[in-house]
């Protein structure tokens, strides 16, 4: 089968030394299309040129092949001006699909949809269309109005709705297509996937002290989230706590919501038990996870949405806020546990709980790996993907795609 994936950006080829981890969601495409050629399928990506000084064709890596397309400026683009350019990209690809078509089109997220659905217009190729956070960018974050929201659902609705076929990434994502108005049954969940070959219980883990590590990846700025955490530190005065921040760790000593969390750990007489990580490549993130006994995880959506499934893949129990990707990958009372990250008294039972028992911790490390590598492996995401294709209708070429 020859598979076109199209996205509006789909990340640079990533350099595990330097990219920064979690990174970018949209280099996920580049997994999915791995994982689709692995699977002996011709797979091409299809983007949008982005930055100057790229080759606008690469060949094929690892069975896959990509094409920056050209359409608009070689720059980050705001979403009023990106839109101005989709049209320019649907009939770049259309142009490109006249000469050699795919059988199927696999488009992601808003922008990726608008071009795919343009450029097939006509030429008799199914279009499949994956949402990754429905309602908002995951690159530029929500729309800056309620009005602008509004058109941006009304705008994923219609894709959706002209769309062959719909895949959403959570139940969340799911819930959020069918307030839109898409029929829930037209909608097929297909996750996000996860690199269960470097995400795996064997291997070196990062120092660490003596004491038990609750492992946390979250933004300071959600203060309430990180004050609850620290709260329930308090009261496990054998733990130290890790929060990977993503700052750079130059930028960590004067922001603002550092200085904010330090000054709190100390009231709490936590100084000496935080530890606030700075920005951590690809290459060091299995590391540091395998190096916790617990990964203590508030935020359900990007970018850290597949840290506790990561987590998990890397044999560590989760405990987890159930949103987004980890309401679905975390088994409650198996894998490690859902609750509010809000309420530290709870918060701080389960803690407890885990680390009183070493039986209940391994048993809940092994059953997260085993959940990882059988439901979030990207060969299985490859195939569920591939399954939602070939259940699509062939429909015959029109006269305008001979």
């Amino acid at each position: 089968m020859k598979i076109a994936l199209v996205a509006e950006h789909v990340g640079e080829q990533p350099d595990l030394s330097a990219d920064a981890y979690p990174g970018d969601p949209a280099a996920r495409i580049r997994s999915l299309a791995t994982a689709l050629a692995g699977l002996d399928h011709q797979v091409t990506v299809y983007s949008r040129r982005g930055r100057a000084g790229l080759a606008e064709n690469a060949g094929p890596t690892r069975g896959v092949s990509v094409e920056l397309v050209r359409a608009g400026p070689p720059e980050k683009l705001d979403t009023d001006r990106l839109l101005s350019h989709v049209g320019t990209f649907a009939r770049r690809l259309g142009a490109a699909w006249r000469q050699n078509p795919p059988d199927i089109v696999h488009a992601h997220d808003w922008i990726g949809g608008l071009a795919a659905l343009g450029g097939a217009r006509d030429l008799g190729i199914p279009v499949v269309q994956t949402f990754g956070s429905p309602g908002t960018d995951l690159r530029r974050g929500p729309g800056k109005h309620a009005r602008d929201r509004s058109d941006r659902a009304r705008l994923e609705a219609g894709i959706g709705r002209s769309a062959s076929a719909v895949l959403a990434g959570t139940s969340d994502d799911l819930s959020a297509l069918v307030r839109r108005g898409l029929p829930q049954a037209a909608v097929k969940i297909v996750p996000a996937g996860v690199d269960t070959t470097r995400f795996q219980p064997h291997g070196p883990a990062a120092q660490r002290t003596a004491r038990h590590r609750l492992l946390m990846f979250a933004p300071l700025a959600e203060r309430q989230i990180v004050a609850a955490a620290l709260h329930a530190l308090v009261r496990v005065p054998d733990a130290e706590l890790v929060i990977a921040t993503g700052l750079p760790s130059s930028q960590l000593r004067n922001a603002p919501c550092c200085r904010e969390v330090t000054g709190l750990a100390r009231e709490l007489g936590l100084r000496d038990r935080l530890t606030l990580a700075g920005s951590l490549s690809q290459a060091q993130a299995p590391a540091i996870l395998r190096s916790a006994d617990i990964l203590v995880s508030p935020a359900g959506s990007e970018p850290f949405a597949m840290v506790p499934i990561e987590a998990m893949a890397c044999g560590i129990p989760v405990i987890a806020s159930a949103a987004g990707a980890q309401r679905d990958a975390v088994i409650h009372g198996t894998t490690g546990f859902l609750v509010q990250p809000t309420e530290p008294d709870l918060l701080t039972r389960r803690i407890r709980q885990l680390l009183a028992s070493p039986m209940l911790s391994e048993g809940c490390g092994i059953a997260a790996a085993t959940r990882a590598r059988a439901r979030y492996s990207w060969e299985r995401i490859g195939l569920e993907t591939l399954a939602v294709y070939e259940a699509l209708p062939r429909p015959l070429p029109t006269a305008s795609a001979a």
